[in-house]
């Protein structure tokens, strides 16, 4: 996938390590379209489906979260309350059919993804699997301890500490054979379908458990965060075990590197994965916006356990579909297109300042909006936090300035590790101007190395060793 010559990659500015862009000499006086000829290429571009795919699912992850914001309200199985109106009771059955439940995977497919082309890249640069892994349980490490100030500050739903321990309890699957890492994959989604039901058989013998965004204390809510982190962030990881596996096996294919070699394949996922989280998150739907009221508790318990795992589905087929668009917007992004990669490229920032703005608005000991919005307002307010985010990422884009975040994690990572390989000479991305060792930034979102033009495979990379492909 190279750039073409009108797009805004050519001629931009190398980033330095403080953020800031410097003028590429590589660029030259009239520069043409990045070549990506292969690993001895001068210049690499940055696969635009991951990034695309990151910046859209930040709305559904905001969508997500900004009505477990409420206060004051008894609430259903998805946290949406149960005396909302007829606006409010369409905006729960939508969420839950298309939203909750689904990005999740979604990003933590991308998750997986990203570890692989990662790995990959330090392959490539001379690291041995031992150095590798090493750095891969690192950055690991920074990311459990990222999400862990995310919820003792912010919000109690972290999912960085989700990726964090995926990374450090999983990093063996990069290695492991296509065969194996398939084979635990399909049996961890039986596993999940039994687990389950276990939160909805709680909610039906207790009811909804209080949630620490009502607490008016700031201290006692860092507090009751930190607690509810501590319980929920081992479960999360619990739930998105098979979406990284197939990511990891997505990745050994490039199926989002090269999206138009796999476009058949893609088409299937996106049709086939879209479709069955519909129809399985159908049921919990219609109960948590009040239409089927007469549910038996073990319909209930079901409809649960099926919109669980039925959304594993619906996170792959987004994904595909981030694929499907990114090739056929690939020449020509247009602005739409960029500002949402460029979200996507500083997703780590985007999200912790999604949180940000939520307790500002919604915490009692703040704005307080949490005891007054309904669920459609809230989800309202996600909407233009968003829609804020994008535009700000675009905004630091065209300044080439990376998201503080990343930039902070990137720092971080690098001064815990003895070496790291040597810097590729005058990268590009597939949509602004990030350098060819953008891959250091790792946020828990945006885990993905620059990618070069697909070519021959070459052997012996440790996310390859032992592949039946």
């Amino acid at each position: 996938m190279s750039t073409p010559p009108d797009h805004p990659a050519v001629g931009a500015r190398a980033a330095g390590r403080d953020g800031r862009t410097r003028p590429d000499p590589a660029a030259g006086a009239a520069p043409g379209p990045a070549s990506t000829s292969g690993p001895g290429s001068a210049r690499s571009v940055r696969s635009l489906a991951p990034d695309l795919a990151r910046g859209t699912m930040l709305l559904l992850i905001a969508l997500a979260h900004a009505h477990l914001h409420r206060y004051g309200h008894p609430t259903g199985f998805r946290g949406y309350a149960l005396d909302g109106g007829l606006v409010d009771r369409l905006v729960a059955g939508l969420q839950v059919l298309l939203v909750d439940g689904r990005a999740l995977p979604m990003f933590a497919a991308l998750f997986g993804y990203g570890l692989v082309r990662l790995a990959d890249r330090h392959t490539a640069a001379g690291a041995d699997w031992p150095q590798v892994r090493a750095l891969l349980r690192r950055r690991s490490r920074w990311l459990l301890a990222f999400g862990a100030v995310h919820a003792l500050l912010l919000f109690f739903g972290d999912i960085l500490a989700t990726y964090g321990l995926l990374g450090l309890l999983l990093v063996g699957m990069v290695r492991a054979r296509d065969r194996t890492v398939l084979r635990v994959a399909a049996a961890w989604t039986l596993v999940f379908a039994a687990l389950a039901v276990v939160p909805a058989l709680g909610m039906l013998a207790s009811g909804s458990t209080p949630l620490p965004t009502g607490v008016e204390s700031p201290l006692a809510a860092a507090g009751a965060r930190l607690l509810t982190w501590l319980l929920l962030a081992p479960m999360l990881a619990l739930d998105v075990v098979t979406p990284f596996l197939l990511g990891i096996w997505a990745a050994r294919r490039r199926l989002l590197d090269d999206p138009g070699r796999h476009r058949s394949l893609l088409r299937r996922v996106a049709a086939a994965g879209i479709a069955l989280a519909v129809l399985g998150g159908l049921p919990l739907a219609l109960i948590d916006a009040r239409v089927w009221t007469d549910w038996a508790g073990a319909a209930a318990v079901s409809a649960y356990a099926l919109h669980a795992v039925t959304g594993i589905g619906g996170g792959l087929g987004y994904a595909a579909l981030a694929g499907l668009v990114a090739h056929r917007r690939a020449a020509a992004p247009g602005v739409v297109v960029t500002a949402l990669a460029a979200c996507g490229q500083r997703s780590l920032t985007c999200y912790l300042l999604q949180s940000a703005v939520f307790v500002a608005i919604f915490a009692p000991y703040a704005g307080g909006a949490g005891g007054r919005l309904s669920d459609a307002g809230a989800s309202a307010v996600a909407v233009g936090t968003w829609l804020g985010t994008v535009l700000l990422a675009e905004l630091m884009r065209r300044a080439g300035r990376r998201g503080p975040a990343e930039v902070l994690l990137r720092r971080l990572s690098d001064r815990s590790g003895r070496s790291r390989p040597e810097r590729a000479p005058g990268g590009r991305t597939a949509t602004g101007a990030e350098p060819a060792d953008y891959y250091r930034d790792l946020s828990g979102l945006s885990l993905e190395p620059p990618i070069r033009q697909p070519g021959p495979r070459q052997p012996g990379g440790p996310a390859r060793q032992g592949a039946d492909h």
